[in-house]
């Protein structure tokens, strides 16, 4: 008995090809997905430092109405008439302004306010498209 043995390979050249692509979309959503994470943790320490200085701010602020309450003048607040100004830095841009005025015994907050500190450059010159095609 001779017999003839054909060897036939098994036919996988297409599944083959969609495991490929779907290892290689899965890994592109894995980094999709990595960097995006990222993205949210740098943003998400970011607030909280903004976040940190406002309340920094804030109870430094809330220190100096203290000091004025009691009696006390602390350095860096303005008085003109019954009002009192100063200024409490949060970060390189911002600042929190407060305005307070005495009236009798009560002290009103007139002014609670996050400011921003940096310099405004007006921008002189807009680059327009002149409608052109050939520049």
């Amino acid at each position: 008995m001779n017999k003839r043995e054909r060897f036939a390979p098994p036919v996988v050249g297409g599944s083959s090809l969609l495991v490929i692509f779907a290892v290689l979309c899965l890994t592109v959503f894995a980094l999709l997905s990595l960097s995006t994470v990222q993205a949210d943790g740098r943003l998400a320490d970011a607030s909280v430092e903004a976040v940190t200085a406002y309340y920094r701010a804030d109870c430094q602020a809330e220190a100096v109405l203290a000091c004025l309450r009691s009696g006390q003048m602390p350095q860096g607040v303005t008085a003109d008439g019954d009002g009192y100004t100063y200024t409490c830095p949060i970060s390189d841009t911002q600042a929190l302004e407060v305005r307070v005025r005495l009236e009798g015994d009560d002290w009103t907050v007139l002014r609670w306010q996050a400011v921003s500190t940096a310099q405004w450059e007006a921008e002189e010159s807009l680059d327009l498209w002149s409608g052109d095609l050939a520049n």
